[in-house]
C-alpha cells in the first residue's frame, strides 16, 4: 500500500497543473509517496490515483456548522482538578461558563469540555463524577450561547448526558477503543465525531511508546477507525481526525507527525491538532511553566494550518486568534 503526502504550497499564482488542497487557498503540484520498507519518492500530483486525488482536493463538509475552508479555534475548557496546565481553574459551573463565553468573545468557534484529565499518568475518573463535572457546565453554556460544544470523553454514559445538556460533537482521545458503546451512540445521535490516536492508556502511555513507523501506523489506525465508524452509521464527512500529539509518543514521534501532517488529508476528513502547552513545547522552547507556553503553541499551530489543518485545540484563544488573523492576512 502506498501513502501520498501533498507537498503544500501557497500563493495566488498557481502553476499549471496545481491541485487545490481540500478546495481551499493552499495547493500542491507534487506529492511524497511513502511505502513501508521503501525510500520515499516525489511524484507529480497529476499522477495521483483518482480516489486519492479526490480525497486530497474535495471540499470538506461543515462540521457542527463550522466552515472547513477556514481555520477554526477550539477552546479548551477543562473542568478537572488535575489537568496538566489548567486544573482547578474552572472548578464551579459559573466560572466555567464565564470562561467559555470569554473564549468565544476572544475568537473560539467551538468549546471542548472535558471532565477527565488525560495528561500522562492520569487515573480513570468514574462516570458519575465525570458527568457531575461536565453536564451542568455544558447546559449553562448552551443557555447563554449557540457556540458548538464538543464533549471530551471516552465514555458513552458521559456522552449521553452531554448531548442532553447541549453538546454538539464527540471527541474521544481513545479513538473509540475504550468504550464499545460510544461509537454506536455517536451514530445514533447523528453528531460529528473526532477520532484521536493514542497508544496506551493515559496512566501508562508515556512509559515506552514504540512504533514500526509512527506516521504510517497512526494513519492506518485512523483509517481503520473511520471505516469502523462508517460501518455503524457515522458519515465520513462528519468525522474529524487527530494524530494525538503527546499521547503515547516520544519527542521524535511528535516531530515526525508534525512535519508530515498533510498526509492525513488522504483520509478525506478534517484534521484537528492539539499541541497547546504540551511537554514537548516546554522541552524544545526551554519553558518549564506550562502556562507560559503560548508562543511555542502558536508557532506549531501556524505551521499546522500551513499544511491545511482545520482545527487548532488551544488554551490561549485570544493570542492564537490574533496570530491566525495575521497568518491569513500575510498568506
Amino acid at each position: 500500500m502506498s501513502y501520498y503526502r501533498p507537498l503544500v504550497q501557497h500563493g495566488e499564482n498557481r502553476p499549471e497543473g496545481a491541485l487545490p488542497l481540500i478546495s481551499g487557498a493552499l495547493w500542491f503540484t507534487e506529492v511524497e509517496v511513502l511505502d513501508r520498507g521503501a525510500p520515499p519518492r516525489i511524484m507529480p500530483a497529476g499522477l495521483l490515483p483518482e480516489e486519492v486525488r479526490h480525497r486530497l482536493t474535495a471540499r470538506r463538509a461543515t462540521i457542527a456548522g463550522l466552515d472547513m475552508t477556514q481555520p477554526q479555534i477550539m477552546g479548551i475548557l477543562n473542568v478537572t482538578p488535575d489537568s496538566f496546565s489548567d486544573g482547578g481553574q474552572h472548578d464551579n459551573v459559573a466560572a466555567a461558563c464565564e470562561a467559555a463565553l470569554q473564549m468565544v468573545a476572544d475568537g473560539a468557534s467551538i468549546i471542548d469540555v472535558g471532565g477527565e484529565s488525560t495528561r500522562p499518568g492520569a487515573e480513570l475518573v468514574p462516570e458519575e463524577e465525570e458527568i457531575r463535572r461536565t453536564a451542568p457546565v455544558i447546559e449553562a453554556i448552551r443557555a447563554r450561547s449557540e457556540v458548538p460544544i464538543s464533549i471530551d470523553t471516552r465514555k458513552a454514559v458521559v456522552l449521553a448526558e452531554a448531548l442532553e445538556a447541549g453538546a454538539s460533537l464527540t471527541n474521544d482521545v481513545s479513538g473509540f477503543t475504550f468504550d464499545p458503546a460510544l461509537a454506536p451512540l455517536t451514530a445514533q445521535a447523528g453528531v460529528p465525531a473526532c477520532i484521536m490516536h493514542a497508544q496506551g492508556d493515559p496512566a501508562t502511555m508515556q512509559d515506552d511508546p514504540t512504533y514500526e513507523n509512527v506516521l504510517l501506523d497512526v494513519y492506518d489506525f485512523l483509517s481503520d477507525q473511520i471505516d469502523r465508524l462508517e460501518a455503524i452509521g457515522v458519515v465520513r464527512e462528519q468525522i474529524v481526525v487527530d494524530p494525538g500529539i503527546g499521547f503515547g509518543k516520544t519527542l521524535d514521534h511528535n516531530l515526525t507527525l508534525l512535519r508530515n501532517l498533510s498526509l492525513f488529508h488522504g483520509l478525506g476528513c478534517p484534521i484537528l491538532l492539539g499541541v497547546s502547552r504540551k511537554g514537548f513545547i516546554g522541552k524544545l522552547g526551554h519553558e518549564p511553566d506550562a502556562a507560559a507556553r503560548a508562543p511555542g503553541s502558536i508557532a506549531v499551530g501556524l505551521a499546522a494550518i500551513g499544511q491545511g489543518v482545520q482545527f487548532l485545540r488551544v488554551h490561549d484563544v485570544a493570542e492564537t486568534a490574533q496570530a491566525v488573523r495575521l497568518w491569513q492576512a500575510v498568506r
